[in-house]
This record gives structure tokens, sequence and C-alpha cells, in this order.
């Protein structure tokens, strides 16, 4: 969930806007980002956010908090198209002020002249963003990676980064998520060989899933069902819409147009390739429904086969062993980048940084997107590539680059931000911690009616939620809780009795207490107080 903030003679230029996936630990929630409170409060000096690409980390959150920072937003044209359509989701479609900037283009916003730099990476029109001000030149890398043969697109502009080393680069802002894998990371050239070798071993229906962002392995893919004789269907939302956006902008002109899920079920087994969404073994996802045997449309029967085209995102892997096993538990084959190269990374491994530093050769390197070790072995191969200077920033860091020296000078608030059904929430407040301990240890609500004296008119009623089964056990439980409720209000003086906070207090402090000796649970409990 990057959000990036240059700071320069009083106003602010923010890079990026993305979102984040939550994971086991955040019961009830999809979608986490970044709190823009910071820049929100002093939004009169925000000159602009400009996109380097249109991947969900980068981009997915303009449309939950466009309407705190109200500025013009810059992007080239697919990410354009991509964010449109998030937006008319939202009914922002007419609100939000989009510049559509052409590759290698160059503006200017406020005290920041900006030049795009075309590079390579796992979707169409990655750029590196040239930043340039009275104090020096800044290069914001996004992510990338050296493709020689990215399929989509344009290779990396090698003369226009070596043209930009010569100007002289103070700071390199960079990506860091393969930073501890070595060599290079492939190229999606090579992966359309190995897709079009394997989609002919198949005799069968088979699924292919990938990133919906990845329109080069879209084509790929397709390319390889054409020359094995197969049509190709795709299965999910996100996946016609980067489709849409894709052909919008001149990209797959030369692939036909692909199947619905419709047309695919009227298609011969052996002529049918299906590009499916869920990787990443999303619950919602096409092909988890179609694993869980509850996908209106389509189905998979054993004999058939599914390619995982793609990597595991670091805390999904449980989520796509589920999906994994659903699968093969119905014998269905399922192929993944263990077992044939099906996939390439989009980020670049340890040479194609060592390439970057030796082609800008900047003053200073600032790594960052991805973990510590990420960030920390980069910042070491930066030191062996001869960059004087470097500093691994956490979230919060106001970094100066210039003029003196590189140095953290201070601290913002940061925080984390959720969808929560229809609302936006902070993640640092009690709510959360709330449901996180309902889930763990259930919830209880205790109902007490007392008189003028303070005294119970009639037994405590306690209802209680993930804790018990509805056995002759379970009900022999409540009752000890009913009981233990009665005495701690018989034991209050009082006094203490016409005190509906100390009323509350006891009763809730007896019911975690019994139910933390019968089960090792101390429930969220709430107790609701009627005096009559």
């Amino acid at each position: 969930m990057n959000l990036n903030l240059y700071g320069h003679r009083g106003k602010w230029l923010m890079v990026d806007l993305g979102i984040s996936f939550a994971d086991d630990t955040m019961p009830g929630l999809d979608v986490i980002m970044p709190d823009p409170a910071f820049i929100k409060e002093q939004r009169e000096n925000l000159v602009g956010l400009v996109l380097t690409h249109a991947h969900e980390d980068h981009l997915g959150a303009v449309q939950y908090l466009w309407p705190q920072l109200q500025c013009p937003v810059y992007c080239t044209p697919f990410t354009a198209s991509v964010l449109r359509a998030k937006l008319y989701e939202r009914q922002l479609a007419t609100k939000v002020p989009i510049h559509e900037i052409p590759l290698g283009g160059r503006f200017e916003l406020g005290p920041f002249q900006l030049e795009y730099v075309t590079l390579t990476h796992s979707i169409p029109e990655p750029n590196a963003l040239a930043i340039r001000t009275g104090s020096g030149l800044v290069l914001h890398t996004g992510d990338w990676k050296l493709d020689p043969e990215p399929l989509i697109g344009s290779v990396t502009d090698e003369a226009r980064l070596r043209a930009l080393g010569d100007e002289g680069v103070l700071a390199l802002i960079g990506d860091s998520t393969n930073a501890m894998v070595p060599g290079r990371s492939g190229s999606e050239a090579q992966v359309r060989a190995t897709l079009t070798d394997l989609l002919g071993r198949y005799p069968n229906r088979i699924a292919v899933t990938c990133f919906a962002t990845n329109v080069a392995r879209l084509e790929s893919i397709a390319v390889a069902a054409a020359a094995n004789g197969r049509n190709v269907a795709l299965v999910g939302r996100s996946l016609w819409r980067i489709n849409e956006a894709a052909r919008s902008n001149g990209y797959l002109k030369d692939v036909p147009p692909f199947l619905s899920e419709h047309d695919a079920a009227y298609l011969p087994k052996d002529k049918l390739v299906m590009i499916c969404t869920g990787s990443q073994g999303e619950p919602r996802s096409a092909l988890a429904r179609i694993a869980g045997g509850d996908h209106p449309q389509v189905t998979l029967d054993p004999g058939d086969t599914v390619i995982f085209s793609s990597r595991e995102i670091p805390g999904n892997e449980r989520a796509i062993g589920r999906v994994q096993n659903l699968l093969v538990n119905k014998s269905i084959e399922v192929v993944t980048a263990d077992d044939a190269f099906v996939h390439v990374s989009g980020h670049p491994a340890q040479d194609e940084l060592v390439q970057m530093y030796q082609w800008v050769r900047p003053k200073v390197a600032v790594p960052v997107h991805g973990e510590q070790r990420h960030q920390l072995a980069h910042a070491r191969i930066a030191q062996g590539c001869q960059v004087p200077h470097g500093l691994v920033p956490g979230d919060g860091d106001v970094v100066r680059l210039a003029p003196g020296p590189v140095e953290v000078v201070t601290q913002v608030r940061t925080g984390r931000l959720a969808i929560d059904g229809k609302r936006l929430v902070p993640l640092d407040t009690g709510l959360m911690r709330a449901r996180t301990r309902m889930v763990h240890n259930g919830a209880a609500v205790a109902t007490l009616v007392l008189n003028a004296r303070g005294e119970l008119v009639t037994a405590p009623q306690v209802a209680v939620m993930g804790l018990l089964d509805s056995g002759e056990t379970d009900h022999e439980v409540l009752l000890d809780v009913v009981d233990a409720v009665r005495e701690a209000i018989a034991g209050l003086p009082k006094p203490a009795r016409q005190d509906d906070a100390l009323v509350k207090e006891a009763a809730r402090v007896a019911v975690r207490r019994t139910f933390n000796t019968s089960h090792g649970k101390k429930p969220v409990t709430d107790v609701h107080l009627v005096r009559v």
C-alpha cells in the first residue's frame, strides 16, 4: 500500500496511493490502505498525485481516499483507463480530475518538474518518475525489472536512464522486493515458450490462473492456446476490466476476442483454455469458487488441469494451499512455478539492481517497497555499487535528501485504514481489537433487571455467541454463569448497587471469570442494566 510524499518549498507531491489486502488477523476486512491524515491536514499544499502504474498496491486506494485529498491525478493512458473503471464503481468518475501524460512525457506541478521514464514490469506502462527541484534530481523507480523481451510495451529506456545519470541524480528511491534474489528476474518470452509446450501436453480442459493485470501473460496464454488449437475464455470480472483497458489503449490488438464463461461451457474439453482470477486463493475469486464447486457456470472435472502462472504473495500461502488441495482432491492436476517455468517476477533481482545503479549513479540510495530485510539487502547492494550514502526509512520517517546531510529529520503520524463493510475505519482503534478478541474468545451479553433498592427482580439473562453448543452440558454452564452474576451483584455493598457502572463491571467480571474457569476463554462481554 504505497504512499510517498515529496516536499519542496512548502509544497507536497504525492507519488502512488495503493492498497494491501487483509489477512487472517483482520476478521471481516478485505482491503487496507495507508491513513493520509498528515497530508489531508495540509491538502491546500498538495500539488497533485502522480501514479507510476496500475497495480493495486500503487493506485487501489485512490477510489477510497481521493475525497479526503481533492487533488488532481496524473498517469499514463492505460493507468487512467484502469483508474476510471474503479472510480466509476464509487460514483467518482466525473469528480476526480485525471490528466493523462504520454509515455516519456514531461509536466510541472508547483516547484516539481516531472518526467516519466519507461521501464518494464508485469503490467503495461510502468514508469519511473524523475523529479527535478531546485535542490536536485530524484529518481523514483516505482516497480520495475529489466526484461529484454517484455512482449507488451517497450523495453526499459536505458538511454534515458543513462542520460539522467550523466545529468546527476541526487537520490534513487528504489524497489527492494527482490533484493535478496540472485541473478535476474527472467523474461516474459521464456514463460510464453513454456506455456506453449505445456498446453500441448494435457488432453482435457485447462485453466490458467494469473495476476489479472499481467496483460503480457494474457497474451502469452492466448498465443500458447492458439498454437495448440484451443480457444480462450476469461473467467472473473477483474480480467474483463483489464482486457477492456488493454484493448482501449492498443494492447492485445492481435489477440482474438476472448470468450465468456457462458460460451466456454459449450466447447469440447480439448478446445478450451480458461484464464481465471484467483491466483492468490482469494475466497470470492473465480478459481476458488470453481474449486469449491459453487461457480454458477464453470466446472472442472477429474483429469482437467489448472496452471498457477503466478507467485505466492507472502501471507497468501494458506489460502492458495486451500484452493490447490480442493482441486487435487477432485483429481485435477495442479501445475505451479515449482513444476515448470510458468511465471517470472516483475521486480528486479540483484543483477538488475546493480545494472540500474551503474546507469544512474546516484549520490544517495533510499530502498523502499518490500519488508525491512529486503530494504537492507538493497542498501548493501547500493553500497557495493559505490553509492556514497544510503538510508533505509520506516513508515512515517521524514527524510531530508538535500540540502545538508541525508538523514531522518522527524516523523509524522502514520496508520492504516480499512474497508469494513461500507465504512472506512482506522485499524489502530478498539474496534478491530474487540473483533479479534471475539473471534478468539467468543462474546456474551448479560441482562440485569434491578429494583430501586439495587436488588435483582429476576434471574440474570445471559446470551453467548461462539462459545457453547446446544447440549445439556452447555445449558448447565449457563446456569453456572447466571449464579456467578447473581452472587457478584449480591456481594456488592448497597451504595455500590446504586451505581450503574459498578454493577455492570461486577457482572462483566463474573461472566468472564466463570467462562475462563470452565472453558479457558474470556469472552468479550457486554452488560445491559434495566432499573425498575
